[in-house]
């Protein structure tokens, strides 16, 4: 997988360690990694004319939300600096980090059902780490 060289938490225990501030920059780098590839998965499929077009419409989907959920993550990011619970040391992070052209053409070049597993993995993983995060903010959730 192409974010394989990203330092990740492996596994539930590791991952409640890290502080607030490190795991909300974990989330963002991994949804800013992939931006790019998605963006050239979803070109590629739209040239395969076998394809059906509810597999398109998923792919394009897929993409949306990911763009959604890190726009929703750096919102959220905002207004946990202004209300104190992280730093400012995240500004900017976002748009510059994550997105280097080593991991894009490493992304290009795996194989479509390599390219859903690494997204899979990835995405439970920035699943798993939005449920740590909001269990620290709002405790009342009883998580």
């Amino acid at each position: 997988c192409h974010t394989s060289g990203m330092l990740t938490p492996n596994g539930k225990e590791y991952a409640q360690k890290i502080p607030r501030e490190e795991l909300t920059h974990l989330i963002l780098k991994l949804l800013q990694a992939w931006k790019e590839p998605l963006s050239h998965f979803n070109q590629h499929i739209e040239h395969h004319q076998e394809l059906p077009d509810d597999s398109l419409s998923k792919a394009k989907q897929i993409s949306n939300m990911v763009h959604e959920l890190k726009t929703g993550v750096e919102k959220v990011t905002e207004k946990m600096q202004s209300m104190g619970i992280i730093s400012n040391s995240l500004n900017g992070m976002a748009s510059s980090e994550g997105t280097s052209l080593s991991i894009n053409n490493e992304a290009n070049m795996m194989s479509d059902s390599d390219f859903i597993h690494c997204f899979r993995r990835d995405s439970n993983k920035v699943q798993s780490y939005l449920k740590i995060l909001k269990c620290r903010i709002v405790p009342e959730n009883s998580c």
